[in-house]
């Protein structure tokens, strides 16, 4: 599985966890709602700055981001 699937498939988690939508999310991150789609459906890579920033708004450490056992 690649990095990207990984970080795709923990942001979807974490924010379902949270109970969140992706406008929710979106809105608590300052960034745009599509692009939060684009991250989960792995047709863009997250920087560093943005999991900074979706970290945050989840309440959770950007390492979370990673967890391949999740």
């Amino acid at each position: 599985m690649s990095s990207r699937e990984i970080v795709a498939r923990n942001l979807r988690k974490l924010r379902h966890a949270k109970g969140l939508s992706q406008e929710e999310l979106a809105n608590r991150a300052e960034i745009n709602r599509n692009y939060v789609g684009m991250l989960e459906s792995e047709q863009h890579a997250a920087t560093i700055d943005m999991l900074d920033k979706l970290a945050e708004a989840l309440g959770v450490q950007v390492e979370e981001f990673f967890n391949r056992a999740s």
